[in-house]
């Protein structure tokens, strides 16, 4: 690490005081212990520090401000402000538990206590303080008496302002104080608070992670990381710093129990559950905090001189330390730059008669100028650091609300969504207000799905899963009856063209083969709600069709996924396949299994067969991603000229073999259609193999066929399944992409399988990659291909132009 040497009102050398960044390049200092072997004084000073400039500038601040303290929490709310909680005051004494403001407005600092109603966290010191916004998370730390693992949040937009107890129902970290708590913003535990390590009550050490989120419904939860048995293990510590970069948990300096010991930099990746270790940073009880790619890290004590505490600031270039670690160093090509934070409000209690006063500014006001709109509330206090800017600025948030009437309070369904994200935000927003009868239906899906999913849905233990077993025990014919017409009044809804959004991940053909379902999502996560081992709540998941025939359990396939859908269906897509039609399935597999299954006449109207393939009929044939990627089962044919051909075609749709319509014939090719085999075949080609009822209405389409779609479309790739390829995934010269996610298909092994993860990123440019079966559609920003399982290798592309095997 590198010594960097700032100018100015250099604070005192100090421990137990909290940095944060409240600008870009600008970051705000905030209390402390300075001196030196027990003869410490407690501060409340402020300091503001420009790295750019590097210079610092002790700010005198106005308002009603905190007392001296340490061993607190302090956070950037929004540009310019920090907010502030709890610590200790010296003496044994500890500090208030109010909520303390702190502003920057024209280098001149002012303090305002947040009025709170009700109970509080309480005094404590050696917590910590997230924003999951607009959630203020206060967790564990010392109440003076004991340690405690207490969870309480604090909404920065819901007035008036109150603290509530989190109740969890699931494991929770035991006690804790001087551990760490970082937000993780990207990757499956986005919006996951990180909690890693501290003292526990016996005054031992700890190094286990835990992972706490909110959950659409309003729930909180804890969830306990999982460390590879084979890998490294953190070393147990507390007094330490975290801090994410991207998915990587950077883990800084602390002590453990052993008195000198030397703590390795550690980092863990919540994306593969991996540690690694690098050459320790030598601090406890400092702060540290990440601009771009340099860690920076000032105050607290270094190992040698553990009573005096150090002054200066270190920067460690990431970069530089990461460049033997290509999984690493990805991260550092990722990470966004620094955004402007946006205002949160803050609104005092209501008072009977208010008095006129000046209202602070807001917005691009001038200082001073009232608000003129009659409904504007006197008494609002806008935390805001907007400058006097007259330019004309657009925002990178915006905020929506959700209101079931005129006199209904809606601060509570109010949050703020960056721009680009805002057209997703249905799939996101709270529950709000539901009548009885939704909140019976919202029981009554969950009953539903609940023995499907628990059955079912066995990533870790379908090794030992018996070959014959039954996986329907408990399950029974009228509860997959009522599955299906859950499932069915869903698809209605959706419009036959789906149009989704990165990161998603695509599945080809399944087949039947339901092992090899449970072991994709062993190695690439499960839609469910777990975030460490499950993504449900940052990906979505396309299906391209064929669930059933040619493998031995259709019946648990297909059922587990029409679960999926019930559960989650704004996240869970269902493309309709050749083989989700009564004529074929019942020729390959899927109505024996069915006979055999459930003892069922497959001719009555109301058997298992014919219900689900009634379902079947209701299914989307086409999907488009990010207005470039047009997903398919087979293919486009010769027939179709525009996308918005599709949605045309009427549901429910039995599929016509010998078809006398345009849009019949358009259906027919979207399941049944393939490229043809070489490149430089150029024109459409017979394709007798597809001719299953000899009624010759399937083509090959052609390099010149898929290239004028493509144009006409303003689309950039197909991705499709339908037909088997021996390394699971193959691509065209024309961006035509097969995947085909069935290893075992009719008994003949694809060589090399089909568990292979893609991450398609940049998807406005075409590409060149090879190998696959289940793509995955990042939102970050390079491609990237994962194979894992049958051959245990790894393939990734940095570049867009080849592909890096190693």
């Amino acid at each position: 690490m590198e010594t960097v040497n700032f100018e100015g009102d250099n604070p005192q050398p100090r421990f137990g005081h909290t940095i944060c960044p409240i600008a870009p390049n600008k970051i705000a200092l905030f209390g402390g212990a300075v001196g030196d072997t027990g003869r410490y004084v407690i501060t409340g000073d402020v300091y503001i520090g420009n790295i750019i400039q590097k210079k610092w500038k002790r700010v005198e601040a106005n308002g009603n401000a905190p007392t001296n303290r340490a061993a607190h929490q302090a956070l950037q709310i929004e540009q310019n402000q920090m907010i502030v909680f709890g610590g200790a005051v010296g003496g044994g004494g500890l500090a208030d538990d109010n909520l303390y403001v702190f502003e920057l407005r024209d280098e001149v600092g002012s303090w305002q206590t947040v009025p709170v109603i009700g109970t509080t966290p309480g005094r404590r010191y050696g917590h910590t303080m997230v924003l999951i916004k607009p959630f203020l998370i206060v967790f564990g730390g010392n109440t003076g008496q004991e340690p405690v693992n207490d969870v309480w949040s604090f909404n920065l937009e819901k007035s008036p302002y109150s603290w509530s107890k989190l109740e969890c129902s699931s494991e929770q970290p035991c006690v804790r104080v001087y551990h760490s708590s970082a937000l993780c913003t990207t990757g499956s535990a986005n919006g996951m608070m990180v909690t890693f390590g501290g003292r526990t009550a016996d005054q031992s050490a700890l190094n286990d992670t835990w992972g706490l989120r909110r959950h659409r419904d309003g729930r909180w939860d804890w969830v306990k990381a999982p460390y590879k048995n084979s890998g490294e293990f953190p070393v147990q510590r507390y007094q330490h710093s975290t801090i994410f970069l991207g998915t990587l948990m950077l883990v800084i300096g602390g002590r453990s129990n052993t008195v000198g010991e030397t703590l390795p930099f550690e980092i863990y990746d919540t994306e593969t559950s991996d540690w690694y270790k690098f050459p320790a940073i030598q601090r406890f009880r400092h702060s540290s905090w990440l601009v771009e790619h340099f860690l920076y890290l000032h105050g607290g004590f270094e190992s040698e001189t553990p009573n005096i505490p150090t002054e200066g600031v270190l920067k460690l270039d990431l970069q530089r330390r990461f460049q033997q670690n290509p999984q690493l160093l990805r991260q550092i090509t990722i990470i966004p730059k620094t955004d402007q934070a946006v205002p949160l409000f803050i609104r005092p209690p209501p008072q009977p008669q208010p008095q006129k006063q000046q209202t602070p500014n807001i917005g691009n006001q001038p200082r001073g100028q009232a608000l003129q709109q009659k409904d504007q509330d006197p008494n609002q206090i806008r935390l805001s650091s907007a400058q006097n800017n007259k330019n004309i600025r657009l925002a990178n948030q915006a905020f929506v609300a959700m209101t079931y009437g005129p006199d209904e309070d809606m601060s509570s369904q109010v949050k703020k969504v960056a721009i680009d994200k805002l057209q997703d935000e249905h799939k996101k927003l709270g529950v709000g207000y539901q009548d009885p009868n939704q909140q019976n239906k919202s029981q009554y899906i969950e009953t539903l799905c609940q023995p499907f999913i628990q059955n079912l849905l066995l990533p870790k233990d379908y090794a030992q899963i018996p070959p014959n077993s039954n996986m329907f025990t408990g399950i029974k014919k009228e509860s997959v009856i009522k599955l299906c017409d859950e499932v069915q009044r869903i698809m209605e809804r959706e419009n036959i063209v789906l149009r989704l959004r990165k990161p998603i991940k695509i599945f080809g053909n399944i087949n039947g083969q339901y092992i090899d379902l449970m072991r994709f999502f062993d190695h690439f996560k499960a839609p469910y709600d777990n975030l460490f081992n499950g993504d449900i709540d940052s990906q979505e998941y396309l299906f391209l069709g064929d669930y059933v025939d040619r493998g031995a359990r259709s019946l648990e396939v297909i059922l587990l996924l029409f679960a999926l859908k019930l559960k989650n269906p704004d996240q869970i897509h269902l493309l309709r396949g050749h083989h989700e039609d009564a004529k074929v399935n019942k020729i390959y597999g899927f109505a024996d299994e069915c006979f055999l299954k459930y003892a069922e006449d497959i001719m009555d109207p109301g058997s298992v067969f014919q219900r689900i393939n009634r379902v079947f009929e209701h299914m989307p044939l086409a999907a488009v991603i990010e207005d470039k990627i047009f997903c398919v089962h087979g293919g486009i044919g010769t027939t179709i000229r525009t996308i918005d051909e599709i949605e045309l075609i009427q549901r429910p749709l039995q599929i016509v073999h010998d078809p006398k319509t345009y849009q019949q014939k358009i259906a027919l090719e979207l399941l049944w259609s393939d490229p043809c085999q070489n490149d430089d075949e150029l024109e459409n080609q017979p394709n007798p193999e597809r001719d299953l009822f000899n009624n010759k209405q399937i083509q090959r389409f052609g390099a010149n066929r898929t290239n004028k779609f493509l144009q006409e479309n303003n689309l950039n790739m197909i991705i499709r399944s339908h037909e088997p390829v021996m390394e699971g995934f193959e691509k065209t010269s024309t961006n035509v992409v097969t995947i085909f996610s069935s290893p075992d298909y009719a008994g003949a092994t694809n060589k090399g399988g089909n568990n292979y993860q893609l991450n398609i990123r940049n998807v406005n440019n075409q590409q060149d990659f090879k190998h696959h079966s289940q793509s995955y559609i990042s939102s970050s920003g390079s491609l990237r291909i994962k194979m894992d399982g049958f051959r245990r290798s790894s393939i990734e592309k940095e570049s867009l132009s080849e592909i890096h095997i190693d």
